[in-house]
């Protein structure tokens, strides 16, 4: 597991030469990107949301489109489109911006649902359908899609399908005093990201993606991360819980989490670790509970605490969690 651990040491230095502060959501976003899943953004706006997706793309050493989402974007400004050529008389496919490693939908509820929608197939089947005709994605592909939950004019709230469709979604949360004075020394005279450069590139990321594929997971793991998200189908608040989807996305992130510690296997820390970010914009709460201002990360981490941890014994054991809850 050393190439991935340096790997990720690398983009997370050179992210965090540029977003001050904020480790724990830099690392989880590396390790959706090594678990070859796609990322949601979500917070108020000035807190680098943009910043964030920008400089990880830039460290990965992968190819960039940007999409300014807006109500007036249609789906071909996204996928592309076919387009009579008058030189060769002929019908010739010009392709649009989802076709690059990285894609970063800023802003992404601004789209209509009609082009929210044009990214369905492309985040789940790595593949884009027009005219009749499949045209593959190049490989690693990431979508990074950016959003502000608190404003609502002029939005177009994401629907659940789409929202299954990422790996994992982050806050970054508002800087310690500390940290907003580090900014305000760093962007003081001109901007890190400028002088930013990659510190990867795409064959090595998927290496590492490949890598990750192979952390072990035992039985007693598995069987954790399936009661996890049991839990969540049952508990009171919940309408919907997460699905076998979101079964996946919590094994694959805590193997990437795993592989990032330079272990070959996973604990149940991994996947308390990955939980927060990857289940809570995966359920849908009920009535009462959005009366009691109840949130799904408050069901996760209920969750959480009632599940019993998993102790495993032999080779790669993970010791001393039995009397842990949360």
């Amino acid at each position: 597991m050393q190439p991935v651990v340096e790997m990720a040491r690398r983009v997370r230095d050179g992210v965090e030469r540029v977003v001050v502060g904020k480790r724990e959501v830099v690392e989880l976003a590396i390790a959706a990107a090594l678990a070859d899943g796609h990322i949601l953004i979500e917070d108020v706006p000035g807190l680098a949301k943009t910043l964030l997706a920008k400089s990880l793309a830039r460290s990965l050493g992968c190819s960039f489109r940007r999409i300014q989402c807006t109500p007036d974007l249609l789906p071909s400004d996204i996928t592309g489109l076919y387009y009579f050529n008058q030189r060769s008389q002929a019908f010739e496919f010009r392709p649009g911006p989802v076709f690059a490693q990285v894609v970063l939908a800023d802003e992404v509820n601004r789209a209509t649902p009609r082009t929210q929608s044009a990214l369905l197939e492309a985040m789940e089947e790595r593949q884009v359908t027009i005219e009749g005709e499949t045209h593959p994605l190049p490989r690693p592909f990431l979508v990074i899609a950016t959003q502000n939950p608190i404003e609502l004019q002029g939005t177009f709230p994401l629907p659940e399908a789409q929202l299954d469709r990422f790996l994992v979604r982050l806050s970054i949360g508002y800087p310690s005093a500390d940290e907003e004075r580090a900014i305000l020394g760093r962007f003081r005279a001109d901007n890190p990201y400028e002088d930013l450069q990659p510190v990867t590139s795409p064959e090595e990321v998927q290496a590492a993606q490949r890598a990750v594929r192979q952390t072990r997971v035992s039985a007693a793991v598995e069987g954790y991360v399936a009661e996890i998200v049991r839990a969540t189908r049952g508990h009171e608040a919940v309408v919907l819980g997460a699905s076998p989807r979101g079964s996946l996305a919590l094994m694959r992130v805590a193997q990437a989490l795993a592989a990032m510690a330079g272990r070959a296997f996973v604990t149940p820390d991994d996947v308390k670790r990955a939980a927060p970010a990857v289940l809570p914009h995966r359920l849908i709460l009920n009535a009462q509970a959005r009366l009691r201002e109840q949130g799904a990360d408050e069901v996760v981490a209920d969750v959480l605490a009632t599940v019993p941890v998993p102790v495993e014994t032999g080779a790669g054991a993970h010791r001393g969690q039995a009397g842990e809850g949360g």
